[in-house]
């Protein structure tokens, strides 16, 4: 049998694209409409969601990353280290030619499926 390539995926939980409202309704939207993440029944949820929480929290929480958001990279902290972690994994299994480093983030960009 030939062997492939190994594939090896961090993957952290998710960070927004931006401090606006718009990214950061997207990324809450996404993240707080898995059911893994709120257990409640989805006719309870959404309306708290939608009417509620995607008015008021996108404002909020786009202030707090804006607090500690990365200006050189325009990006999240937690995507900044996620992204050297793997460039410096990469590094360190570069002598391993099979061996392929990549990110992504599990509610947000870059997404499992996309990577």
């Amino acid at each position: 049998m030939k062997a492939g390539k190994i594939g090896i995926m961090l993957i952290n939980l998710g960070t927004p694209d931006g401090t606006d409202f718009k990214p950061m309704w997207r990324y809450l939207r996404e993240f707080l409409s898995d059911p893994r993440v709120i257990e409640l029944n989805k006719a309870i949820w959404y309306p708290i969601l939608y009417g509620l929480v995607l008015t008021a929290r996108p404002t909020k929480s786009g202030a707090n990353y804006a607090r500690i958001w990365n200006r050189e990279k325009n990006e999240s902290p937690l995507r900044t280290f996620t992204r050297s972690q793997a460039e410096k994994l990469a590094i360190a299994l570069a002598d391993l030619p099979t061996v392929v480093v990549d990110w992504a983030m599990r509610y947000g960009n870059p997404s499992t499926g996309s990577v």
